[in-house]
Parts: C-alpha cells; structure tokens; sequence
C-alpha cells in the first residue's frame, strides 16, 4: 500500500523511530536501514523491507522506483514523507532520501553449515558497533561463511551497524551465542580455532591455515580472555613497528582474513 505521511505526531513514525532503540528492535523483530545502496544489496541477497520510506518530489533513481514496485508487489507499504521526518527517523540531519523496515535474521548456531565456507569470522564482546559493521562488511568481500558473536557484543542489527557494514548484513550469517555453546560446536566437527593475541611468537605470515578456519578477535579493550586463548588452535600476532601495542579490532580481524585468503587462494588443494 502506497500512501503518504507529513505529521510528526503519526503513530507510525514513532513506531518505526523507536526501532533506534535495541529494546523495541527486538520486541519487534525489525530493524531498520538507510539508503538506496544498502537497500540494493538487500534485494540482490534476497529480502525487501516491510515498509519503505522515501522523501518525495526529488528526481529518483531507476533502481528506486523498481524497488518501489517490488514492496508494492510482494504486500509492503511505500510511504512518502519529507526531509524534516526523515531526519526524525534516522537520527541524521542529512538524512538519507530512503529507510527501510526489515525483519532481522539471525541464524542459529546449529543451522550453520561451517563446510560452505573456508572461512568465518568471531567476535568476543565487540562493543562498537562500527567494528562490528566493517567485519560484516570484510567477511562479505573475503567470502567468509558469516560473523559469529560470542558473550555480550553489540546489536549487529543497529542502525550504526547496519550502516558499517554496507549491506553485509544481508548476505552474512550472524549468530549470536555463549563461548561455551559455540566451543562445543565447534569441536564437534572440523574447524581450525585461530586467535589474535600478544601472547604469542607465532606471526600471522607464518602460520599455516587449514579450512574451515574460524578467526577469533577479542574485545576492543580487553582482547581475548586467557581462558579463551588457550582453547585456540593456533595463536597469531601482528608486527608492530611504531608505539602503538595493537590494531584496531576490525582492522586487524580484515588483515587476517586476507592471510588466510591469500594462502587458500595460493596453495595446492586449498578451497
């Protein structure tokens, strides 16, 4: 259904507004996201929002007006609004002319398939949600099977991680599960546990990685608890050359998704 809305005191406005909120997201089971990129990759990966939001009488783009018809199509609703209510859904001055409602998806640890990819990412208690976003967005450009999270980490269904991760939320698995629920998984089949840690001698050039090949990155602040570190298989650092101890979680969780790749991609045998 089509139609169009221009108060600010509309009831679904605040409905949707509230999806910022972690609380409402999950009473809900919605989340939302901004922009006709993001949107586009949703639709390639196979899923339309509920309801699309778009600021009217602006040119639009060929790629809008045919996801228009495809949410028209499959039952959800367009509705045109203003910039000034656009900035009150998103929370952004400049606001994106498109947001869309999408029912979240998380996948459950024991649906996961760890043979349909050489390659998963986990994450320890990741607190930002811009970390979390751009290692979606790394596991979708390595071709990594999805992101496992274990213990507290951030909603990966915020609108800063949505936005992070440029779309990769919709084409990586995420589960959300407890260290010793995903250990035990995790032994009860193949899977090389390789964590990133100071603790070590072993630089991440020269190990050797075998498929599937699960990388663990600790919490921004803390790393990987000495529990957890001594449950991996291989532990890894990286060279530091300046005064700084470590990277960046996010950074140093792409920089190894790309060793592992490399060495995939060049060894006889490999995936």
């Amino acid at each position: 259904m089509r139609r169009e809305i221009t108060g600010f005191s509309n009831p679904l406005l605040k409905e949707v507004r509230g999806l910022r909120e972690k609380k409402y997201r999950k009473r809900a089971g919605l989340f939302l996201a901004e922009g006709l990129r993001i949107m586009t990759e949703a639709r390639e990966a196979g899923f339309l929002p509920e309801m699309l939001f778009r600021v009217k009488d602006r040119d639009v783009h060929a790629l809008e007006i045919s996801l228009e018809t495809e949410v028209l199509a499959a039952g959800g609703d367009v509705v045109e609004t203003n910039t000034e209510i656009m900035a009150k859904l998103s929370g952004k001055d400049n606001a994106q002319a498109l947001v869309g409602v999408y029912k979240d998806h998380p996948t459950a640890l024991e649906d996961i398939d760890r043979n349909q990819s050489p390659i998963w990412l986990v994450a320890q208690a990741m607190r930002d949600p811009g970390n979390l976003g751009t290692m979606l967005r790394t596991g979708d450009a390595v071709g990594a099977g999805g992101l496992i999270l274990i213990d507290e980490c951030t909603d990966p269904f915020s609108v800063e991680a949505v936005r992070a991760s440029m779309g990769a939320i919709f084409t990586q698995k995420v589960v959300q599960c407890r260290w010793d629920e995903f250990l035990t998984w995790l032994r009860a089949g193949e899977g090389q546990l390789v964590g990133t840690s100071l603790q070590t001698e072993l630089y991440y050039q020269a190990a050797t990685y075998t498929a599937p090949c699960f990388i663990l990155t600790g919490n921004e602040a803390q790393g990987l608890p000495d529990a957890y570190e001594a449950q991996c298989d291989v532990r890894v650092k990286m060279p530091m050359r300046g005064k700084a101890d470590s990277l960046n979680a996010a950074v140093a969780t792409a920089v190894m998704a790309y060793e592992v790749l490399n060495q995939f991609r060049t060894a006889p045998g490999q995936p």
